[in-house]
């Protein structure tokens, strides 16, 4: 099972020859290209995520309980429709009213949420929680909060369990430690690979393809599930990106 977290870039269009709509076929065509199995993005808005639904139709954009708003970026959870049917899920602000639309806390610069579904596969095998968030990208304190609301609903899932999305940290960080802590029982994907840390791994790239700042897009899973393979996806053409992070794509396997 391959599954990818993809930061899309939200819609803006002053990133003039990077803006959405000069870049929004190469991301149809990446996920087309690897075709995961379970895909979850990040800055996504409103357009941009129907156009995804539009255009990949054979995957599920899973977001039963969303409240809509013309300035959110959601992190959002698609999956194939050949592979699996949604039995449950929802989403919450990262925030002390986690219940409240668009409310944060601590030193939080933005609105942050976690998206999340329970998956049933359709060929059998046991049922899986897929989940996908975006951490604050100033708010140190808040990125720790926000980290420890997710590892709860970790704690308190049955089976295996997909945590992916744009941490904004790096492994190492307050966030990772709580969110790979023995009580939290997730395993950084990368790492389970014995993986090279470093510039080479870093994801954030701002359109250029050489990658600054951290290995901040992360995919953790439960033990549950075992890791066959990861990479940084890297495609472009003619120089130019899809989007200003590299996505990143886990092969997975039930143990």
């Amino acid at each position: 099972m391959l599954v990818m977290t993809f930061n899309l870039r939200f819609e803006n269009e002053t990133d003039n020859e990077n803006s959405w709509s000069k870049r929004r076929d190469m991301v149809t065509g990446l996920i087309r290209r690897y075709s995961p199995s379970i895909l979850g993005t990040q800055e996504g808005m409103g357009p941009q995520l129907d156009y995804l639904k539009d255009n990949l139709p054979e995957y599920c954009l899973y977001a039963p309980q969303r409240t809509m708003d013309d300035i959110s970026q959601y992190p959002t959870i698609f999956f194939r429709r050949d592979e699996f049917v949604a039995l449950d899920g929802g989403e919450f602000w990262l925030s002390k009213t986690p219940n409240a639309h668009r409310s944060k806390d601590w030193d939080s610069a933005f609105p942050r949420m976690m998206s999340f579904c329970l998956l049933r596969p359709v060929g059998g095998g046991a049922d899986l929680w897929a989940a996908v968030t975006h951490l604050d990208h100033l708010g140190k304190q808040a990125r720790h909060e926000q980290a420890k609301i997710i590892a709860d609903w970790v704690i308190r899932r049955n089976g295996p369990v997909i945590l992916m999305g744009d941490f904004n940290d790096s492994p190492g960080s307050s966030a990772h430690s709580v969110l790979t802590a023995p009580e939290t029982g997730l395993i950084d994907t990368w790492q389970a690979r014995n993986l090279e840390e470093g510039a080479g791994s870093f994801t954030h790239h701002s359109f250029t393809g050489v990658a600054r700042q951290a290995r901040m897009d992360w995919i953790l899973v439960s033990n549950h599930i075992g890791v066959a393979d990861a990479q940084i996806i890297k495609d472009h053409i003619e120089n130019r990106y899809p989007s200003d992070h590299f996505p990143y794509m886990a092969r997975l396997v039930s143990l």
